[in-house]
């Protein structure tokens, strides 16, 4: 088993993955971590599989940068998907960084998302009687998938008429952001940013002509910025609203159907969490920690770096494997056991440091809400088929998971 590990950790390369990674990633994880941790792919990127490795790169901004532009040129070229991906939230550092995601945080408050739960449940039960009327239903089309398009669509205001096309195009989006994507990829993923733009140019309009309630619409604080002036330019509006709708949607959904399939294959665990329902919270936690709905982070050395005895030269791509990170026996004791009530979990699903997810308290919110009420209504849930996975490295999840209420 050894020799097999080695011989994975030193063939393993990003760019020729194989299906059996796809279907589990998690032995390659585990081969990586003990055998080639600070991992030199053969593009001369580099690999980082073990926690405390990760936890260096989040929180050593001026060493890792998180700045697209250099990575994503030779990518996407100039195009839309390049001009997106390099200005959202996410692939940026501080100071334009910390300035658009103050503007998002001050409409993610505590205070806010409390006032999200009472419309967040009755979601949620309309879906489940939905699913009871069914019968017969698919775990994502029917309950992971509609909730964060719902629930982010709210905190944008956007019509309910015109929500059709958000899942498809941050599907195309996100899709255009694995390690090597095709031609047809690049151009859907492109065509998606253009149509989104197009129509969040209407939307924008029609919202500085009539604003909703800065508390609770993140659309119209974004526009009117904060008191002090600072506003963003009409593309980083734009494109953040963008980032929003696919950040809050694409990794929910994972976190519920990944959730709600593993407890299927831990029935101990899942007994256990119908009878103790109490038990949610530890258990939405050991859900991003188990099976991570985002697996990959990057970044971009700016300065010569050090991490396990390996010298990282500044202009230098790096990989953050978060589902190796989270499985890391150094920092979670039998780290391959699913244990819904494991606690202290300091898992780096929603990552850490100044990147850390800005909807992350509004993501656990949607997950225990949709899980725990599901479980209560079917206790008896079971596959109906075989699940089909995204086949994607970065968001781990499911296209389609056909179910019984049991």
């Amino acid at each position: 088993m050894t020799g097999n590990a080695r011989e994975l950790a030193e063939s393993f390369d990003l760019e020729r993955l194989t299906p059996e990674f796809y279907a589990n990633p998690y032995p390659t994880y585990l081969a990586l971590r003990e055998n080639a941790p600070v991992k030199r792919l053969p593009n001369g990127s580099y690999f980082l599989t073990r926690y405390d490795d990760l936890v260096t790169a989040y929180k050593s901004t001026k060493a890792f940068s998180s700045d697209k532009k250099k990575e994503f040129s030779p990518k996407y070229g100039d195009s839309l998907l390049y001009e997106h991906h390099t200005t959202s939230l996410v692939f940026n550092d501080p100071p334009a960084h910390t300035r658009v995601r103050r503007l998002i945080m001050g409409a993610l408050s505590p205070r806010a998302i409390a006032a999200m739960e009472p419309d967040l449940i009755r979601l949620v039960d309309g879906l489940l009687d939905a699913i009871a009327a069914k019968g017969k239903f698919d775990l994502i089309e029917d309950l992971a998938s509609p909730i964060p398009v719902e629930v982010i669509g709210n905190l944008l205001d956007v019509p309910h008429e015109e929500r059709g096309p958000l899942r498809d195009w941050s599907l195309a989006i996100l899709g255009a952001l694995e390690p090597v994507i095709s031609a047809e990829q690049f151009a859907r993923g492109n065509k998606a940013v253009q149509d989104f733009l197009a129509y969040l140019e209407t939307l924008v309009e029609r919202r500085r002509a009539k604003p909703g309630n800065p508390e609770r619409d993140v659309l119209t604080r974004l526009i009117q910025g904060e008191d002090n002036g600072e506003r963003l330019t009409v593309k980083e509006l734009l494109h953040n609203c963008i980032f929003l709708l696919n950040a809050g949607h694409e990794t929910t959904t994972n976190l519920i159907g990944n959730g709600l399939v593993t407890l299927l294959y831990y029935p101990e665990e899942k007994q256990r969490l119908i009878a103790q329902p109490d038990l949610i919270k530890t258990a939405i936690e050991e859900m991003l920690r188990f099976e991570s709905s985002n697996q990959l982070g990057n970044r971009m050395i700016v300065e010569e770096v050090e991490l396990g005895g390996i010298r990282m030269q500044a202009g230098t791509p790096v990989t953050l494997c978060i589902g190796a990170a989270n499985r890391d026996p150094a920092q979670f004791p039998d780290p391959e056991r699913f244990d819904i009530a494991r606690t202290p979990n300091r898992h780096l699903a929603f990552a850490t440091g100044a990147h850390q997810c800005a909807g992350m308290a509004l993501a656990r919110l949607e997950g225990a809400i949709a899980i725990s009420r599901f479980l209560a209504r079917f206790p008896n849930y079971t596959l109906a088929g075989e699940p089909i996975r995204g086949g994607r490295v970065r968001f781990r999840g499911f296209l389609s998971v056909p179910c019984i209420v049991g």
